[in-house]
């Protein structure tokens, strides 16, 4: 893509310099390409070595041949058919030379014809009445008489040396493109001697350059489409990449992880912060890359066409990268501030949406509207003041624009009339200052792009740079072990990253297969925290947590998990069906593992009542089913796995009585050789269980059943209490 982008530089390029061609040679030398004209008449020839020095006139001897009208030239035909006054007569033909000796012979006639002008010059000054004095005095070569010219021959002839040296001399200070473009113009005259009609000529010429201008054109635009295309398709799969990057970076995430960064900012990151990337990869492939080849090739370029006036470049250029930098500086820090105000304005909109009917029931919709509304108006303060920054560079590069306009024509215009420079060499100047600037203004776009996208790209390596503080270990073991589901903790301490103190401490416990262990206590007292060890969601701070006797640090976390059955507080449906929701954990599972994992969930009644049943749809959180039924089919999609341990964290809240009695029962029926883990606030839910670890102060203060801890637990003692009658305490 870089061939392609310098290709296409190349064509912008060529185009000013293509269109000088045809101002200087096609327009004002009437298509005349060479100096050293491809044929002469004897007397031009002869008027043409009056003007020469000796080394020149021997170089013009050697290299052109004296042929008659009637001879065949290398392409068949007879040289008067080409030069048509040519018949009967005998003209100078340049013989078939190099490019170096082409230059020379160019060279050579342009001081020559120099040279004759300013002996004319010098002639009217001293008021010598000649022929062409009226002409040359002006130094217009193309109205020249050549009958009275060549009269004059023979006091040409009769000139001294010392005057024709002299204005040799003056003639070889000229610039190289004016004696050549003069030269071609008197080559023109001695054309039209011939008969060689230079309306043809000028014609053929201005349709071979325009042609040529067409193609680069055509080659260009080509290959704009090609950049656009793979810039595009970079950006595409840079940002499909990064996206994969960071959701696998955040689903291998810890809770220790997500602590660190909001929901509302991960999905900003996923989402927005990777359309910048996009976003300046689209455009900045071709604008970061194109823009400086057409600086630097512009310069270049210009410089070749006149150094004299490069000096009006280089000013513009030092105004144009001052103004940048100081746009930069100033809007800078308001580009990494654009991204936190947006997660901030995800956080709040992601609020109000997923907490609307809380909203609605407290009747705080205008409050809320006040809270979105600032956030809002912070984003749309900050991006305005970027907005009116940025917008000031456009009508300043415009001015600087117009301004190098207007000085190059002013500076222009006085070298053209000391003949200096060609009226084609200064719009190509003019062409390629204002490719400079629009490369500049390119780059100064790019600013609107360049910072927003570099914060963003901070944000994301912030995501793919954090790595997770639960890790494999590098030669994991096997839970595949004679005692399958047996949870023990040795010793346990845990504190969360960064706490002063443990949320759990000491905590020894041994849970076996076949058996219910429940766990309860008051809020805070470290339940779920307790059952996420188990989980490896954290990994304990001190102590050991083995299931099947092998510590779970020294296991993979994909075996781990898969043994386990988990339910958590807050019943978490993905949008599909029933069946898919259910098969979450278990894709291969029948149609019959299903339908038995509703029954013992007690889930089956709803379901039968859907029109599709299993099939049935369910939303986006599963918003389309009650907290209840939530819960349920949550149970159910632990149960489909057949685990060898079952950890339910406070999952019957939602149940009425009846249908908790039942689950329970079903869950016993169903689970014999499982391991059970309840976590609960209703004493009734956990009466049965064979362990129940009561819990305070993250320490563990009673174990036992809920007989023996009704006795010997006052902690215990004082929930159920609360929560039972007397009867059903004694």
């Amino acid at each position: 893509m870089l061939l392609l982008l310098f290709g296409q530089a190349m064509s912008d390029l060529n185009l000013p310099n293509y269109m000088s061609k045809i101002v200087n040679v096609g327009i004002q030398q009437n298509g005349v390409e060479e100096a050293a004209p491809a044929a002469i008449s004897q007397n031009g020839m002869k008027l043409m070595q009056t003007f020469m020095l000796a080394d020149e006139k021997t170089l013009v001897q050697d290299n052109y041949t004296l042929v008659s009208g009637t001879d065949v030239n290398a392409g068949g035909k007879t040289y008067e058919s080409v030069y048509p006054n040519a018949k009967d007569t005998q003209i100078y033909v340049r013989n078939t030379v190099d490019s170096s000796t082409l230059a020379s012979l160019d060279q050579t006639f342009g001081n020559a014809t120099w040279t004759f002008i300013n002996v004319m010059q010098e002639y009217a000054k001293m008021n010598v009445t000649t022929a062409t004095t009226s002409s040359t005095s002006s130094v217009d070569v193309k109205s020249i008489d050549f009958e009275k010219l060549y009269a004059m021959q023979s006091q040409l002839d009769q000139m001294p040396a010392s005057v024709v040296s002299d204005a040799h001399d003056k003639a070889v200070t000229n610039d190289k493109s004016i004696l050549k473009q003069s030269a071609a113009a008197f080559t023109g005259s001695f054309y039209k001697e011939l008969g060689v009609s230079l309306t043809d000529i000028q014609t053929a010429y201005i349709l071979k350059i325009g042609g040529a201008m067409l193609l680069i054109a055509l080659l260009g635009g080509l290959a704009s489409i090609f950049v656009s295309l793979f810039s595009s398709r970079i950006a595409a799969g840079v940002a499909r990449t990064l996206r994969v990057d960071i959701f696998n970076r955040i689903e291998s995430f810890s809770n220790n992880e997500f602590d660190k960064f909001s929901t509302a900012s991960l999905i900003t990151r996923s989402t927005n912060d990777v359309t910048q990337i996009q976003t300046l990869l689209t455009i900045g492939v071709r604008m970061l890359l194109y823009a400086p080849i057409m600086a630097v090739g512009g310069v270049f370029m210009a410089v070749n066409k006149s150094a004299s006036m490069s000096w009006i470049i280089a000013v513009a250029c030092i105004v144009l990268v001052g103004m940048i930098l100081i746009v930069l500086a100033v809007t800078l820090p308001r580009f990494k501030l654009v991204q936190k105000l947006i997660d901030n304005l995800n956080l709040v909109a992601r609020e109000n949406l997923s907490g609307l009917m809380v909203i609605r029931a407290f009747g705080t919709r205008d409050f809320e509207k006040d809270r979105f509304d600032k956030a809002n108006k912070d984003l749309t303060k900050v991006n305005l003041f970027i907005n009116r920054t940025m917008s000031f560079m456009m009508p300043a590069m415009m001015l600087i624009m117009n301004a190098v306009m207007l000085l190059v024509v002013w500076v222009g215009a006085h070298q053209i009339s000391e003949s200096t420079m060609q009226v084609g060499d200064m719009m190509a100047f003019m062409q390629y200052a204002m490719q400079i600037i629009m490369s500049f203004l390119m780059i100064a776009m790019m600013f609107i792009f360049v910072p927003r996208a570099a914060v963003s790209a901070n944000r994301i390596a912030e995501v793919l740079e954090t790595h997770t503080t639960i890790h494999d270990p590098a030669n994991p073991k096997s839970l595949e072990t004679s005692r399958k589901g047996y949870v023990e903790f040795r010793d346990v301490n845990f504190r969360y990253q960064g706490a002063d103190e443990d949320v759990l401490s000491d905590i020894t416990f041994t849970a076996e297969p076949g058996q219910t262990t429940a766990f309860i206590g008051s809020t805070g007292s470290g339940k779920s925290t307790l059952v996420n060890l188990i989980l490896r969601f954290y990994d304990v701070t001190k102590g050991q947590v083995l299931i099947n006797d092998v510590d779970i640090r020294e296991v993979s976390q994909q075996e781990l998990r898969s043994i386990i059955g988990y339910v958590p507080q807050q019943g978490v449906l993905l949008s599909g069906t029933i069946a898919s929701n259910l098969r979450y954990g278990k894709k291969d599972a029948t149609d019959e593992e299903i339908q038995t994992a509703a029954e013992i969930a007690q889930a089956t009644a709803f379901i039968e009542e859907k029109t599709d049943r299993f099939d049935s749809g369910i939303s986006q959180g599963g918003d389309n089913v009650s907290g209840g039924q939530k819960q349920r089919l949550s149970i159910a999609r632990a149960l489909v796995k057949r685990a060898q341990i079952y950890i339910f964290d406070d999952s019957f809240s939602a149940l009425d009585f009846q249908t908790d009695i039942a689950l329970r029962k079903a869950l016993k029926a169903n689970t014999g050789d499982s391991t059970l883990l309840i976590v609960a606030q209703r004493v009734s839910t956990i009466m049965n269980a064979e362990q129940i670890i009561v819990l305070d102060n993250g320490r563990i203060v009673g174990k036992g059943t809920h007989r023996e801890l009704l006795l010997s637990c006052p902690e215990y003692y004082e929930i159920a209490s609360s929560q039972l009658s007397k009867e059903e305490l004694e």
